[in-house]
Parts: structure tokens; sequence; C-alpha cells
């Protein structure tokens, strides 16, 4: 097996710096959006065979080191009893939101093994035909909980700072039980043979540092101690989190997953040399010509300076948009440019 990602996750020697996209099996992909002119995404991750070919595909059209399981962020809320869909151009759905006590105490705590048997079993088709390592996720109890009260994907996430700053228990009581479902999820994947763990806070940078340290912090770091006993390494992902990379990276993680918003190397002072990180490419410098992105990605490679411990990714996922060849060109420039 290519297990430079893996080797760099624990900041070992590798012989060049691993890298992979996040939405690397998305609508950037000819052969992903044939399967999806058929089948929802929802529909996709519930079907393990489909599931799995989908997340091979980038593997081989791309060249990538890691392949991260095709599930969806609000899968697991589903099993926990939340009405949840996908609409084509507007995205996920939530009906009804959660806005008081009472919808909280609607919530099911999540039974992983009972309630998604076929990531399971999509974990074990992959890791019979893989010979990259195979990246599991969950969302974290901050992003979960603002799709949950918003009802859907928010630009200023309104409803979600009242209910927090308003209803306090109740937010207490909401990321404690989503902090405890993603921690399941997560030791269930690891146990089903997912080799590196991914938590997702995609929307945290809504928060200034204050709420994040008081507000989100403690239930982040509940997620990731309990997943300590996997053994697997983790990653920590969030945007627009530049100013409290310091309070991130206590929140947990091996690696931390850092958007362009920073300078690859002004991140890794703030998070410390002690930890991995991920990152930085700015998703849409690969809409341009070659010209314009190797530069870029070169400028990220050249502020990594060989350290241990860097997985090359984009700052946030693929845009829709990036041409293929443009991902394949990025992944033998990284190869190359840094070959030990």
């Amino acid at each position: 097996m290519n297990d430079r990602f893996l080797r760099a996750c624990g900041r070992e020697p590798v012989d060049c710096t691993p890298v992979w996209f996040m939405r690397q099996a998305g609508r950037s992909s000819p052969s992903y959006r044939a399967v999806r002119r058929e089948r929802g995404v929802l529909e996709i991750a519930k079907i393990p065979a489909i599931a799995a070919e989908v997340t091979r595909q980038p593997v081989g059209e791309l060249g990538v080191d890691a392949a991260i399981l095709f599930c969806d962020l609000l899968i697991p809320l589903e099993a926990m009893g939340v009405a949840v869909r996908i609409d084509d151009g507007v995205g996920p759905r939530i009906d009804p939101p959660i806005r008081t006590g009472e919808d909280v105490d609607r919530l099911r705590p999540l039974d992983p093994e009972r309630s998604l048997p076929f990531v399971r079993e999509t974990i074990a088709r992959l890791r019979a035909k893989l010979d990259v390592p195979l990246i599991g996720f969950a969302g974290a109890p901050f992003t979960l909980a603002s799709y949950l009260i918003e009802g859907g994907a928010s630009r200023d996430l309104e409803a979600t700072k009242r209910f927090m700053r308003e209803r306090r228990a109740d937010w207490t009581r909401l990321m404690d039980l989503l902090a405890d479902g993603m921690a399941a999820f997560l030791r269930f994947q690891a146990d089903a043979g997912a080799q590196a763990l991914q938590l997702f806070d995609s929307w945290a940078g809504a928060l200034g540092p204050g709420d994040y340290v008081e507000r989100v912090q403690p239930h982040t770091r509940k997620v990731f101690r309990g997943i300590r006993e996997t053994g697997v390494p983790t990653i920590h992902f969030g945007t627009g989190t530049a100013g409290f990379l310091d309070a991130f990276r206590e929140a947990g993680g091996d690696v931390i997953g850092v958007d362009w918003r920073i300078a690859l190397d002004r991140a890794w002072v703030a998070i410390g040399e002690d930890a991995g990180i991920q990152g930085n490419l700015d998703p849409a410098a690969l809409l341009g010509p070659r010209d314009d992105w190797m530069p870029a990605a070169r400028d990220v490679l050249e502020r990594a300076n060989g350290r241990p411990g860097h997985v090359f990714n984009l700052g946030h996922g693929v845009l829709a948009s990036t041409p293929q060849d443009h991902l394949r060109g990025l992944v033998e420039l990284v190869h190359e440019t840094s070959r030990r």
C-alpha cells in the first residue's frame, strides 16, 4: 500500500508530500456526474457497491494518496430521527429545524451499528480493493448543530447564534448529544477499517474566538477524546479559523486543516510544530490557467519547507467547475516538486 499519507499524518519521513482533495469524488468528476444523473447523494451513500465505486474513482483518475469515504455529513442525523433531504441547486434541507428544547428532546442517540450498516459494508468493500489509505469522517458538533437549527446552509448562522446565546442549557444538551453521536460514528468507521478520521467543522469560522472557546471547543474536544482509543490518525478541518487557530488546535487532532486565508507557514506557527498540517491552496486557483495555479501550489510547498507532517490539500472542497486535468496536474506537481 502507498502509505505516505499515513506516515505524513504521524509526522514521519515520506518520499514526497502526499496529496488528496476534499470533494475529490464530487461534481468536478465526469464519472461522478454520470452516477448523479441516476441517483441522489443520500441514495448513493446508502448503496455500498455504488458508494465504494464513487470513492475509488478519484484514486485512479487523479493519482491521489488517500481516498475519503463517500457519505454525507447529514447521514448520521437521519439516524438520529431528523428529516433530511438534499435539493439540487439548493443543498441540504432539514424540516422542521430545531428551535426549542423540546426539539432537542426528540433527537435519538446515534447507534451506528444498528442504523448505518451500509457504511460498514462500504468500508469493507473499499479496504478489499484500495491501495491507498481510506479516510472516514464526520461533521463536528457545531457544524451539525448549525444545519439542524438553520434548517440548511446559512451565510450568517443567525438562528444558530441566537439559540446558542438564549438557550444555553438546550445548546449544551444538543452539542453533547452530537459529540457523543459523532464519536460513536467515527469509532464505528475505524472499527470497520477506516485508517484515518477527519472531523469537519466547516462553519466554525463564523464564530469569534471567545464564542468558539466557551461554547464549541469543549464539545469538539469531547469527540477527539472519544476516538483516541481507535489509534488511527485524526484530522481536524475548519474554514475561517485563522483568528483562533491555537484554540482550534487545542480542541484536538493530529493534523490541523487550514484554509487559504492564512499562509501555511504562519498557520503552522499558530498550531505548533508538534502537529501536522493539511492544506492549503485556494480551490479557486485551479479555475485559472496552469501558469496561475502552479506558482501558488509551489508557494504552499515552499512554506511547508519539507518539514514532516504536511499533507497537501485545498483549503476547502474542489469546486464543481474545476477541470480534471488541473487536479491531475496538481497531484503530479506536488509529488515531483517535493520528491526527497
